[in-house]
């Protein structure tokens, strides 16, 4: 790696982006890099190098595993160089290396979008080129590989998360996440609703909560809801029909774009 290494890390948190710095902190008998050799890895790429094989392919699965989970805290990962070889190839230069992985999470606004269908993947499309962090949930796995995972202009952190219980997401948001509930399941809707209602009426922490539909819809939901314990004042911080008033067209893309207009006005320094 050249010797901008600070500057390239520099240009990645102005631009929001996730990434770990990978260090060979320590090395013991023959390796492929010195101590002190730097390699950055994002989320679906990397800068430098620190030996290749096995040595830098355990250490980008061990960041990039870190990167998915948020973890900001560093870890040390210990690769032993030997004829026996590792799970990704055999480097067998005789050494020892020690590696230390410290994440890198810039502070962005993190949206959850319920729903992978053709209003969630919109909408998600339209997000692409903001500084937010998005986080795209179904309950089925089919419908989360029907786009490309990055485009080149792409500024938003976008990870895909299979749930079969899509509701559970909530309880992994960070306080003042954004939630749009827009799945192909009403029994579906209702339940992810249920569950982050709960939570904003003990923490209210949640700066919106969007439900895709008519008011027929919501008329059902609401009363469900009311069985279910919830009260007024927690149903009424309820966004729906989501998107900004006006807008009569009913397409996917318009939906997205109504609603990402609607989004920019919660989100902080927007």
């Amino acid at each position: 790696m050249n010797d901008h290494w600070v500057e390239q890390a520099a240009a990645l948190v102005a631009a929001g982006e996730p990434f770990a710095v990978v260090t060979v902190a320590e090395v013991t008998g023959h390796a492929p890099r010195e101590a002190g050799a730097v390699m950055l890895v994002t989320v679906d790429g990397q800068v430098g190098t620190i030996g290749g094989g096995n040595l830098e392919h355990s250490a980008m699965l061990t960041a990039r595993a870190a990167l998915a989970d948020r973890r900001p805290s560093p870890s040390l990962l210990t690769v032993r160089l030997d004829p026996r070889g590792g799970e990704h190839g055999v480097q067998c230069c005789g050494g020892r290396v020690v590696l230390l992985v410290q994440p890198v999470l810039p502070d962005r606004a993190t949206i959850a979008v319920v729903g992978a269908g053709h209003v969630g993947w919109a909408l998600v499309d339209v997000l692409r080129p903001l500084a937010v962090a998005v986080e795209l949930v179904d309950s089925r796995a089919g419908r989360l590989a029907v786009r490309p995972a990055r485009l080149p202009d792409q500024v938003a952190t976008v990870r895909t998360r299979h749930l079969p219980a899509p509701e559970t997401v909530v309880a992994d948001l960070p306080p003042g996440a954004l939630l749009v509930v827009l799945t192909h399941d009403h029994a579906e809707d209702l339940a992810v609703l249920d569950v982050a209602l709960r939570r904003q009426a003990e923490r209210g922490d949640l700066a919106f909560v969007g439900l895709i539909g008519s008011a027929t819809k919501w008329g059902h939901f609401r009363r469900r809801l009311l069985e279910a314990g919830h009260d007024d004042a927690v149903l009424d911080t309820v966004t729906t029909p989501i998107g900004v008033p006006g807008v009569r067209a009913k397409d996917p893309a318009a939906i997205a774009i109504a609603t990402a207009a609607q989004l920019l006005s919660v989100l902080p320094g927007a």
